[in-house]
């Protein structure tokens, strides 16, 4: 009989993992065996996944709270789903999507095929949801600056007495830190105008 494993994701580290971990009671999972990795879910180079892929072995099934824990990007997912169902032949169960329970048999279907199904189906909506998101974006931004609204960052305004301290400073009247001071600037942003008005 194989190992019950439990995978555990939150995107910091100030999250709480308690709702994840409550899901996981009475399904047979020892603490040793619950992997929690603390960061985003945008790829799966994340240190305790990877320690629970070298873990898992045929047979062997892993509980996921949902399909979200485990990425973002729903076509790694399938491919992680995949390496984790059909080349190391463990199984998987998301627990807030029935169907995405690849132990279950069905009459003419495996749940393995229908699991399959539902996650392309799953891939093909956030792909589009995506796709809809930055056509949203791209239509918002086209649309205020038709408007006049104007885009990143605006230039710090040059300090009216800017020109008679640069001199000053030139003439060693005053020091760097002194005309940074007097004008509330940086050094780096002093020096870029000093260099760009030529003075």
């Amino acid at each position: 009989m194989g190992i019950n494993y439990g995978y555990i994701r939150v995107s910091t580290k100030e999250q709480n993992t308690d709702r994840q971990k409550a899901a996981f009671s009475g399904l047979a999972i020892a603490p040793q065996h619950i992997f929690t990795d603390k960061q985003s879910g945008k790829d799966f180079n994340r240190p305790q996944y990877r320690k629970l892929l070298r873990k898992l072995k045929k047979g062997d099934c892993l509980f996921i709270k949902s399909i979200d824990r485990l990425g973002r990007n729903y076509n790694e997912i399938i491919q992680q789903w995949q390496l984790i169902t059909k080349k190391i032949k463990a199984d998987i169960v998301v627990l807030d999507m029935e169907l995405l329970d690849t132990r279950q048999k069905g009459k003419d279907l495996t749940g393995q095929f229908i699991a399959d199904l539902v996650l392309q189906i799953l891939s093909y909506v956030a792909q589009t949801e995506r796709e809809n998101i930055r056509q949203r974006q791209a239509e918002g931004i086209a649309a205020a600056k038709q408007r006049g609204v104007h885009f990143g960052n605006v230039p710090k305004a040059l300090p009216a007495h800017f020109s008679h301290t640069v001199a000053r400073w030139r003439n060693r009247e005053i020091s760097l830190q002194e005309a940074c001071s007097s004008l509330q600037v940086s050094r780096s942003w002093f020096y870029k105008k000093v260099k760009e008005m030529a003075l």
